[in-house]
Order: structure tokens, then sequence, then C-alpha cells
């Protein structure tokens, strides 16, 4: 046995003792085999180190045929190192960031945003690809800290069209900053209503807009850009005027706003609900068209869910009516609707077959 810091423990490994927080609160049982959820719990509650035992691996043969039986998708994600890497890293990060918004929120407040962009970038490091990232995202919902975990994927998912939209380097960061504070609002208000189930009455929902208002306010004085301050307080505007708290319209919202904009809804709807489980990303493009595509920026929103369809591409999925196969060609004018081969070999065409839809990625 021998006593590791955190960031050396990997998924396999065996407590010898009992880890406790500094309140004395059990996190994890002596004799408990790490996974990297552990591990992350592990950062999260503070703890330095603790002591362990390796256990022998598997050999390559043996841990090939672990990951061949047929499993969800989501299941095969969490399975790959790249992804238990990402978890350890991603649960530091928010961590960080809550201290950041602490931090912020100060009399003589102060925001250290140097730290803040690094490491993201250093989460982005971690996604072999644009799939891989947006795939481990998704599976990153058991953290309850919501704020902290959506100001991150935000700032992740808006880095990405950012990128797609061939910004500059400097501006990918400016987007960066954007995501990660853009609803630090959200930390003045009761975690009681932010985590309530169900529906706000319309009294509650009033309270939640003002996160908008709020955000800025906590910001405006601080040495930021100002396009991180108006991406907190315009992030629900909508280019057709629908949007709060001011009804701006097309240029009168901030550019990195609107980026800001979609990738929030896209964050939300991806994420589990009380109420539903996370939406597959097809129902999210359909969600996004059925909303009304005119609510945001036009190439901003085209070139988001064109890239997002066209990443699963070559992906299994499940259909509604139960059958399953693979997308071997995504429809540019209906990308809900892509042309499968099903595993008896035949192609489907869905844009021939409008009572059919994508149920999820398998």
């Amino acid at each position: 046995m021998k006593e590791y810091a955190v960031e050396e423990l990997r998924p396999g490994m065996k407590t010898t003792k009992s880890v406790y927080s500094n309140h004395g609160q059990l996190i994890i049982e002596a004799g408990t085999v790490l996974t990297s959820a552990l591990i992350s719990r592990l950062f999260f509650y503070g703890i330095s180190s603790t002591e362990v035992e390796e256990i022998e691996k598997e050999t390559e043969e043996e841990e090939e045929r672990s990951f061949v039986p047929k499993t969800s998708y989501s299941q095969q994600v969490k399975r790959r190192p790249e992804f238990m890497d990402f978890q350890i890293d991603y649960t530091k990060h928010l961590g960080s960031v809550k201290d950041s918004f602490n931090d912020i929120r100060k009399p003589d407040g102060e925001v250290d945003t140097e730290k803040l962009l690094s490491e993201t970038s250093e989460l982005l490091s971690k996604a072999s690809t644009t799939l891989g990232l947006l795939d481990m995202l998704h599976n990153m919902r058991q953290i309850d800290d919501s704020i902290y975990a959506h100001s991150v994927n935000v700032a992740l998912i808006a880095r990405t069209l950012a990128e797609w939209l061939h910004f500059s380097e400097e501006d990918l960061e400016m987007v960066t900053l954007c995501g990660i504070l853009h609803d630090i609002g959200k930390t003045t208000l009761p975690p009681e209503l932010l985590n309530k189930p169900g529906k706000y009455t319309e009294e509650e929902y009033a309270r939640v807009k003002q996160h908008t208002l709020l955000g800025y306010k906590i910001l405006k004085d601080l040495p930021l850009d100002v396009h991180v301050k108006r991406a907190a307080l315009q992030h629900h505007e909508r280019c057709d005027g629908s949007g709060y708290p001011q009804g701006l319209k097309d240029d009168e919202i901030d550019p990195f706003a609107q980026i800001i904009a979609i990738a929030d809804v896209y964050d939300a709807m991806t994420a589990a609900r009380s109420y539903r489980a996370p939406l597959c990303p097809f129902d999210v493009i359909d969600a996004f068209e059925k909303e009304g595509l005119q609510k945001y920026h036009p190439q901003y929103i085209l070139t988001f869910l064109r890239r997002i369809a066209s990443s699963y591409q070559h992906n299994r999925v499940l259909l509604s009516n139960g059958q399953s196969g693979t997308i071997v060609m995504i429809n540019p004018k209906h990308l809900t609707q892509p042309m499968l081969q099903l595993d008896d070999g035949s192609i489907l065409d869905l844009t021939e077959h409008l009572d059919l839809s994508i149920a999820k990625i398998i």
C-alpha cells in the first residue's frame, strides 16, 4: 500500500483506509475499488491524498473483451479512458469555477480570467474530436452543482461553435470567458427555486429571469471586456425580439451573447430533468427548428446544427419504430432525416418516411 496524491489516483486502485471529509463525513469506505466518478468525488471534497493499493490489471485481451458486450451508447462513452481522465479534470474545474464565482461576489471582488481560461483549455485538450467532447459533456450529468456544470458546458460548447465559425484565437478566449460567467447571476437565487422540479409559476419564472440583470450587476464594475458583461445580460435575448430582459432584436444583441444563447439552450436540452431523460441530439435539432430558427443568428444556428448532425454520421441509431441502423448520409436540408443503412443491409431515407424519427443514439 502507498499514499497517493489525489492527482495521481487512477481507476482500478483500491482504498486501504476509509476516506473522510474535513467535517468527518464518510466519502469512500476502505476496500473500495476506485472509479473515475469516485476520484472526482475526492477532488470535489478537497481531499489531498489517500492510501491505496494497486490491483492487478486485466490482460490487454481481457480489457478488449470487456468493451465488446453490447451496451448503450452512453455506457460505451463512459468506459473510454478518455472519458475517465476528462471526468476527473472536469470535476476539478467545477471547484475552481465555484471558487471564482465566490471571489467575484465579494465586496472587493476579483476574477482570475487566466486561470479560468487555462483550465478550460486543458479540458478541451482531453477530447480528441468534437463528437468526443459533446458525448462526454452529455455524460457528465451526475454533478449536483448545476450552475457551475452548466457554465463549464456552455463555455466548451460555445468555444466549439466559435471554432466552427473561424473566430480568431483572441475571440475564442473571449467567447469561452463569456460562457463561464454568463449565468453568475443565478448564484444569487435560492437553490430550491432553481432546482424546482416541474414548471415555474409566473411569479417564480419572473424571479428566475432576473438572473440576467443580477449577473450584469455583479460583473459591470469588474475589469472585464464588455462582451463578457453583455453576454451575462443578453444571453436570453432572441433575434426576433421575443427574448428578455430588453426584447432586443438582431444586431442589437452582442454577437458573443448570440453564440452563448445557442450553447445555453443546447446544454439545457441535452441535460436530464426530473420530468424527462436527456434529449437525443436529433431531438434537440428538431426542437431548435420548431422553436424557430429566426430566433437565432442565421449563420450561427445553421452552422451549429449542421455540424452537430454531421458529427453523428456513421453512428448507429434507434428509430421510433424499433428498427436500428447506421447513419450513412446527412441531408443538409433536413438534418433530422438522414439516410440510414438498416441492420438488414437495406437503405432507408427518412425524408421519404416522415412517420419515422431517430429516437436515440445507440
